[in-house]
């Protein structure tokens, strides 16, 4: 019954932005931890950027500070990640994610509920 459907996704040049969109059914994510994951290819899972459901503190991963922010709307269960000054490092399959329990940072392996991921790929 828990759905996590992202958006969003797509080509873009380096410098531009996108709007990730993270839909949520079967979990009301206000009562969640809530993050973004990426991974490129031959490479681990890292997290991008999440929100403690305990204290709604905010993690950036050092790589993304400054130019990502992360956001929640409670009302329409969604969350979204804002990124902006695209490098084409940041080219990866980003996924939202969403758990209830304890987490001690951002990380790929303590999230339950996943979504199907989201292409984003910056390049000239």
């Amino acid at each position: 019954q828990v759905q996590l459907v992202e958006s969003g996704g797509g080509l873009v040049q380096p410098g531009g932005s996108l709007r990730l969109s993270c839909a949520a059914s079967g979990i009301t994510l206000h009562y969640y931890n809530i993050g973004w994951f990426r991974q490129a290819p031959g490479k681990e899972r890292e997290g991008v950027s999440c929100i403690s459901s305990r204290d709604r503190s905010t993690f950036y991963a050092d790589s993304v500070k400054g130019r990502f922010t992360i956001s929640r709307d409670n009302a329409k269960n969604m969350v979204y990640l804002q990124m902006n000054s695209l490098k084409p490092e940041d080219t990866a399959v980003y996924y939202c994610a969403a758990d209830y329990g304890l987490v001690y940072g951002c990380l790929a392996r303590e999230y339950d509920y996943w979504g199907q991921g989201t292409q984003v790929t910056v390049s000239s």
